[in-house]
């Protein structure tokens, strides 16, 4: 991924989303090209000139020091998350990429175990590129029964949480708001990727998935960022029927690249319900594979 490409992109997306009353500029009725403010009035607004705005979206400039790279955010409205995206991108161009294959992501023993202590809660732990690296029995039972339960021990054919979003029917099925969790799937592989412009895995994963969805594709186009934190989702699922989870993303201390989903209902809920209903309909007789070299 071309970092001056991208963070070029970035900020005419950004752009076009703002009107000039949105940022007190007035609006005098004239017709406009293109939607959104226009460079020199965003320039105004983060107080740098004109030509140097227009240098930066167009990938010409790659010195853009800190201070300006927040004055633009306030200009353009940005998020916490989308500011952090704005420094990735513009330290992407800083530096010159060297596109590389990274070695294969592992669990350790303490997170693994983790998992375990976790019971009946399902749990599964996402890798960089939305890979699950492992997850507990209901985890598997949970979000994707239909797949083999060993398959996150082996790193070549590890199930992709992306993946089975835009291309799997059955996890398409499990989301009521199948839009909103594909959207914030597209999110967070945008923040992954403005922090790592260098991942070839990435990059392909990305490629497969503009190629293969036409809706990755366009959700992707929108150059939207945002952290799965903490969701409240609808399921469908076909063992137990309907319920309602919070997916709550926990990322291990110093660590953020890998993070661990958990599925919570509400205490005395019929979710909770249904979700106890699935742990005796899928014990004991799936047990949690242990990678054989994890660290």
């Amino acid at each position: 991924m071309s970092g001056q490409r991208e963070l070029g992109n970035f900020l005419q997306t950004r752009r076009a989303q703002l009107r000039p009353e949105d940022v007190g500029l007035p609006d005098y009725g004239d017709r406009r090209r293109v939607p959104g403010l226009r460079r020199e009035e965003l320039a105004l607004l983060a107080g740098v000139s004109s030509s140097y705005y227009t240098r930066l979206e167009q990938g010409q400039s790659v010195g853009a020091s800190p201070e300006v790279l927040d004055a633009i955010a306030r200009a353009l409205h940005l998020d916490g998350a989308e500011q952090r995206h704005l420094h990735d991108l513009a330290g992407s161009v800083k530096r010159r990429t060297v596109v590389h294959r990274p070695p294969a992501e592992h669990v350790d023993a303490t997170t693994f175990n983790l998992l375990e202590a976790f019971g009946d809660v399902p749990a599964l732990v996402s890798g960089r590129r939305s890979d699950v690296l492992a997850w507990n029995r209901m985890g598997h039972a949970l979000f994707a029964s239909h797949i083999d339960p060993a398959g996150p021990a082996d790193p070549g054919n590890r199930p992709n949480l992306a993946r089975l979003i835009f291309l799997d029917p059955h996890t398409r099925a499990l989301y009521a708001d199948w839009p909103g969790k594909a959207r914030a799937v597209v999110e967070n592989l945008r923040m992954t990727a403005g922090r790592h412009p260098d991942d070839a895995l990435l990059t392909s994963l990305v490629g497969e998935l503009t190629m293969m969805s036409q809706e990755f594709a366009a959700m992707w186009a929108d150059h939207g960022v945002s952290p799965c934190d903490s969701t409240v989702y609808e399921m469908h699922h076909p063992l137990v029927g309907s319920l309602t989870v919070t997916q709550q993303s926990l990322r291990p201390p110093q660590d953020e690249e890998r993070h661990i989903v958990l599925a919570v209902a509400a205490p005395g809920s019929p979710s909770q319900a249904a979700l106890h209903l699935l742990a005796q309909a899928t014990a004991p007789s799936t047990r949690l594979e242990r990678p054989a070299d994890h660290v």
